[in-house]
């Protein structure tokens, strides 16, 4: 039997600019047909607080949107914890690190669709990963632009006892722009802890003609691994498509889609007009019914290939996992400026 369908003493909560302390009665008090906050805004160089929560409890959705580009910083912050568990721009984290390009190949909003992620279209950006927590959870949004910037958003979740054994989420963003040439490009290293990791969404800008750039192998590597413990064949394998997502097989043309827990749901650019060769491909697996269990550590890489060998193509990612706290720092973020993607 699912769970909303029993009684439990669950409370539920909901953070947003018409409620931002997520109180009981704590909502607009405008009556019917009015708006009057329905969006937050957050200037130039500042930093704000979503929602402070004093546990146990989990979050089970955030929704966002309004300005949703990278120089939005999301951070989520566990058990008061001095270091973010959760650090990554916030189009990124959503698995839509080309957010200067709303347009997909065949001229729609790009759709992700999964059991734990939705972009919507217009960019609705929602998450359904269960965050638990026991003490205390601060989520913040920074904004590293030079202007100030709308957010919608609506945080939900519920107050609830939590086991023993409950592991923390996580994600951490990574780029290469380019790859270099010849070495693997890191999704995810410096895990420290007991804990499962989740997946990741990638972001492949192509550089150069487009050589069947799915070649490149996945590795993981578990706890002390010298090799990889688990080591995929081809970058469409690992994110459960094949035979370049169709570009070398009948129709000679790759093919999106989007499924519960992996996908390539948008190609950004088309190579059918002469002079635009550089594609865009928004790609995601989520390790959800097959998660990869470590004990003490945790690190993953892709290769960048093509048909012809090694490539220099950019790329953009971040990973997501669950694991026991304290957690290692995350890698800092690189300059704003540097984070341009269009």
């Amino acid at each position: 039997m699912k769970p909303y369908a029993l009684l439990s003493n669950d409370r539920s909560f909901a953070f947003s600019a018409e409620n931002p302390t997520g109180t009981r009665g704590g909502g607009s008090r405008g009556g019917d047909c009015t708006k009057l906050s329905p969006t937050v805004t957050i200037r130039a160089g500042e930093n704000v607080t979503l929602a402070e929560i004093i546990g146990p409890g989990m979050i089970q959705n955030m929704w966002f949107t309004g300005y949703v580009g990278h120089s939005f910083i999301l951070r989520i912050y566990w058990e008061d914890q001095e270091c973010p568990s959760v650090e990554a721009p916030l189009s990124a984290f959503f698995g839509c690190a080309y957010d200067e390009n709303f347009i997909d190949r065949d001229g729609c909003y790009p759709v992700l669709n999964s059991a734990v992620m939705l972009v919507a279209p217009g960019r609705g950006y929602n998450c359904f990963f269960e965050m638990p927590f026991r003490k205390a959870c601060r989520i913040t949004m920074e904004n590293r632009s030079e202007k100030d910037e709308n957010l919608y958003y609506i945080i939900t979740g519920c107050y609830r006892e939590m086991p023993e054994n409950i592991a923390y989420f996580h994600a951490s963003y990574r780029q290469e722009h380019p790859v270099q040439k010849g070495r693997s490009y890191t999704i995810i290293d410096g895990i420290k802890g007991k804990g499962q990791f989740l997946g990741v969404t990638l972001a492949a800008g192509m550089n150069g003609n487009n050589t069947c750039w799915v070649e490149g192998e996945a590795r993981m590597y578990i706890d002390d691994d010298q090799y990889p413990s688990i080591h995929y064949t081809g970058t469409e394998d690992y994110f459960t498509g094949s035979y370049g997502f169709g570009n070398d097989i009948y129709k000679k043309q790759y093919q999106t889609f989007s499924g519960h827990y992996s996908g390539m749901f948008a190609i950004l650019g088309d190579n059918r007009e002469f002079y635009n060769g550089q594609q865009r491909f928004l790609l995601y697996r989520f390790h959800v019914p097959d998660p990869i269990h470590f004990e003490e550590s945790f690190r993953m890489t892709i290769d960048n290939m093509g048909w012809t060998g090694p490539r220099y193509d950019d790329y953009t990612s971040t990973a997501y996992w669950y694991q026991s706290l304290p957690s290692a720092k995350l890698k800092e973020l690189p300059d704003d400026s540097d984070m341009c993607m269009r």
